[in-house]
């Protein structure tokens, strides 16, 4: 069964999420027979490619957030992601444009190291306060998740996978998602947000009943013989 998730790799609740979906997988039976996709779907794509700002400014600008707001949000975020056990420090994070970043994403889907590109560059963004936004650091945390730097270098400097974040913002719209992180179940079950564990386990249930539903008949006969 596959699932396929939209995130932002600025996003904090997306790596929250993705954790929390992780955490219910470790519970599901058919957990080996997942196959996981992530796609792009950036937050901001309008967002210069030249520079960056600081996340509390662009919570105070976006959000009409004091500083103190701003900071108390941020803070609020770091004990959530402790509950799952990330480490968030952002209170010194700056923000930009994605699209590099997310393009080694696709580049690593292409060669069967997708999940440990994500994880590598979640935590340069939310633990190590290394930059997304610069492509000698992308390329150089690319080679650290397992993809050739070299191709890293080509598909920055091409923009090779340009059409495909397209193609992941548009098909995110077309199955109704209005942010992320936004998750697919089968093509069938759709999860928005940092959804607690149980959200995750009970749609995974429903969603591999429905495809697997002689498979469920006799478990159900198992667990209460006549």
């Amino acid at each position: 069964m596959r699932i396929d998730i939209w995130s932002d790799l600025i996003c904090p609740w997306c790596w929250i999420g993705k954790r929390r979906f992780e955490q219910a997988l470790i519970s599901f039976p058919q957990r080996d027979q997942i196959e996981v996709v992530h796609h792009s779907l950036q937050l901001d794509p309008a967002m210069p490619t030249d520079r960056v700002v600081r996340q509390t400014d662009m919570l105070v600008a976006t959000y009409g957030m004091t500083l103190a707001q701003a900071r108390a949000s941020q803070l609020a975020l770091e004990r959530t992601a402790a509950t799952v056990g990330l480490e968030y420090h952002l209170a010194d994070r700056v923000v930009g444009n994605t699209a590099g970043a997310h393009q080694l994403v696709q580049l690593a889907g292409d060669r069967g190291v997708q999940d440990a590109v994500v994880e590598r560059l979640y935590r340069a963004h939310f633990t190590q306060q290394r930059s997304l936004f610069d492509h000698e650091c992308l390329i150089g945390l690319a080679g650290e998740a397992g993809l050739d730097p070299d191709e890293a270098h080509r598909v920055l400097a091409e923009g090779t996978y340009a059409d495909a974040l397209d193609a992941d913002a548009r098909q995110a719209r077309a199955l109704g998602a209005t942010g992320v992180p936004f998750f697919v179940i089968d093509n069938r079950y759709g999860v928005s947000g940092a959804q607690p564990p149980e959200i995750f386990i009970e749609a995974l249930s429903h969603a591999w009943a429905d495809t697997h539903p002689a498979e469920e008949r006799a478990e159900e006969a198992m667990t209460h013989p006549a």
